[in-house]
């Protein structure tokens, strides 16, 4: 297997800012317990699944390629995902939400490449493998879900965050990483889990890109389909889990009809969840999602989606009636009485676009230190400025290489030197330059002479805010990868020369060679590793020995807590 990022038609696309989040698979890392524990969900849940899942879910791990005895490859898994269109890509743990849209928006299946421990074999709080390949890869082959996780995807790369979404992320991905490692202190999880506990029950009022979240959870991780008498799982979180994939259907878990309530949910990723929404179809998932996109500033613009772009303090965008696109850190507004914003400003670099491409020669380097502009109406004019035509302008003074002085309805005034305009696509004016110019407002001077040329953005109005830069070409990569990086299961001795119990005994049942050898395996096993249970399950498997059966039963005396599952090991192989 190789070590390198595989390609795909849909990877090479990808910008640089999500191509920094790729990592290879690393396939020779997986150890033959990765191999068994990765066997024992698959069969345990494509057997169980088979009969709660929605119908999709069979087919589809035909037609991803993903496998019952093996792994997945990031290989084989693209190979076969470019037929349905999509894509596959390897990443450490979690990454930022935003990020995750985006990669659903182009497509591509983030996969979290490690695989859980034996002891964490029913659930574990990070993303893995067996959540990723076996839980989200099957159902993107039915069209109409596989539509909805890119236009949520779409959708949801737009919506702004807050800096305690970030600490919150932050959090939640340290607190996986160490309940997932092992050998960690209670105490070093203990203050990880007080540290999540603490930003959950912080009172602040929930950002778009919570809410969105609290969507993506309540259907693409833990979503129901059907009726709620007879719900079927598509939820990855769900088809995943060997544990909760069970208990979710029954009564204790309360059942809501889906809607956009759900947004308004929160959740608790370390506890199975105490209520799921089931949808009636996939369709209406889609309608749930356009119904709550009509509610974030991509589409209300506006003071509001203005204002959540200064809380977010991050890099954000508006676009103007014009088409306009300002990139930047937005620090100021001035409102009219009617709440419409008459005056805007950003902090440091700041860029200009147009349809998401940077306008020639307004990218950082010439709005290195911020950008202002009055918006609106000129006072005593019906006739908006974008709307001016050449004769307009000229009857009302607007000519190149001109002094002139104007005033707008919310009394801002611009005197200066008209140098020259940007019309758009439509012939609309949407930026006019001015050299030795000075905008007041109210006594206040906003912009003067000495702060250089002034590029006056026209439109009336803010018709959509959203994260990040309407060109992300525009700005050097600001959105890393977490420091906090997944701990690699250092391996013992012992450990190690388990591992090559489970080898042998995974190579007798691929090459269906003799198995005279399994009496030693097993009682080697019994000897130095006698609290291992999986291994007595492939052997159990494999040679039906009264003996093995007698250690099994054993085992489940000793070790209580993973009964159930040496139960339904042996219940599968005795069918």
């Amino acid at each position: 297997m190789t070590n390198q990022i595989t390609s795909n038609p849909l990877l090479d696309r990808l910008p640089p800012h999500l191509k920094q989040f790729m990592k290879p698979q690393d396939y020779e890392r997986y150890t033959p317990i990765n191999q068994a524990v990765w066997r024992y969900v698959m069969r345990k849940n494509v057997d169980y699944l088979s009969k709660v899942a929605h119908e999709s879910y069979l087919e589809g791990l035909k037609k991803t390629g993903i496998s019952i005895d093996d792994i997945p490859s990031m290989y084989g898994m693209n190979r076969i995902l470019k037929e349905i269109g999509w894509a596959a890509v390897a990443v450490d743990g979690f990454i930022p939400p935003n990020a995750f849209m985006e990669f659903q928006a182009y497509k591509i299946l983030v996969i979290a490449s490690e695989i859980r421990q034996l002891e964490n074999i029913e659930y574990t709080p990070a993303p893995d493998i067996i959540h990723e390949g076996a839980g989200h890869a099957p159902i993107i082959a039915n069209p109409d879900y596989a539509e909805y996780l890119r236009r949520f995807g779409e959708i949801g790369a737009k919506a702004i965050s807050s800096a305690h979404d970030i600490d919150m992320y932050e959090a939640i991905r340290e607190l996986s990483i160490l309940k997932e490692a092992d050998g960690i202190s209670n105490s070093k999880i203990e203050a990880a889990e007080n540290r999540v506990a603490e930003l959950q029950n912080k009172e602040v009022s929930p950002s778009e890109i919570t809410l969105i979240r609290n969507l993506h959870w309540w259907t693409v991780e833990y979503g129901l389909v059907g009726t709620i008498d007879d719900p079927k799982i598509y939820g990855a979180g769900l088809l995943s889990s060997i544990g909760e994939s069970t208990s979710c259907l029954k009564d204790e878990v309360k059942k809501i009809p889906y809607s956009i309530d759900a947004a308004y949910q929160s959740f608790d990723i370390t506890k199975p969840q105490p209520q799921l929404y089931v949808t009636p179809d996939f369709a209406y998932l889609q309608e749930v999602l356009e119904e709550f996109a009509n509610t974030m500033a991509v589409r209300k613009g506006g003071w509001r989606g203005l204002s959540k772009l200064m809380k977010s303090k991050q890099l954000g965008t508006i676009e103007l009636s014009t088409g306009l696109q300002i990139s930047g850190v937005f620090s100021q507004m001035i409102k009219n009485e009617d709440n419409e914003v008459v005056f805007f400003k950003t902090e440091g670099p700041t860029a200009l676009s147009y349809r998401e491409k940077e306008v020639i020669g307004h990218g950082i380097a010439a709005h290195r230190h911020g950008f202002s502009s009055p918006l609106g109406k000129l006072k005593g004019i019906n006739l908006a400025i974008e709307n001016m035509g050449p004769r307009d302008l000229q009857a009302y003074n607007f000519y190149d290489g001109k002094e002139i002085s104007f005033e707008f309805e919310s009394g801002i005034t611009v005197k200066g030197l008209n140098v020259t305009g940007i019309r758009n696509l439509g012939g609309e004016l949407m930026l006019i330059q001015f050299t030795n110019c000075t905008v007041t407002y109210k006594n206040e001077v906003l912009f003067s002479p000495e702060m250089g040329g002034f590029d006056m953005a026209v439109g009336k109005e803010i018709v959509s805010a959203f994260t990040g830069a309407a060109d992300y070409s525009s700005f050097p990569i600001t959105l890393k990868p977490s420091d906090t990086k997944t701990i690699q299961k250092t391996i013992s001795e012992k450990e190690m020369e388990l591992n090559e119990l489970y080898k042998s005994v995974r190579t007798i049942r691929e090459s269906k060679s003799s198995q005279d050898s399994l009496t030693s395996i097993f009682e080697s096993l019994r000897k130095n590793h006698p609290s291992d249970w999986l291994l007595s399950i492939e052997i159990y498997e494999l040679n039906k020995e009264k003996v093995v059966l007698q250690h099994l039963i054993s085992l489940k005396e000793t070790r209580p807590k993973i009964a159930h599952l040496i139960d339904n090991g042996i219940e599968l192989i005795n069918r």
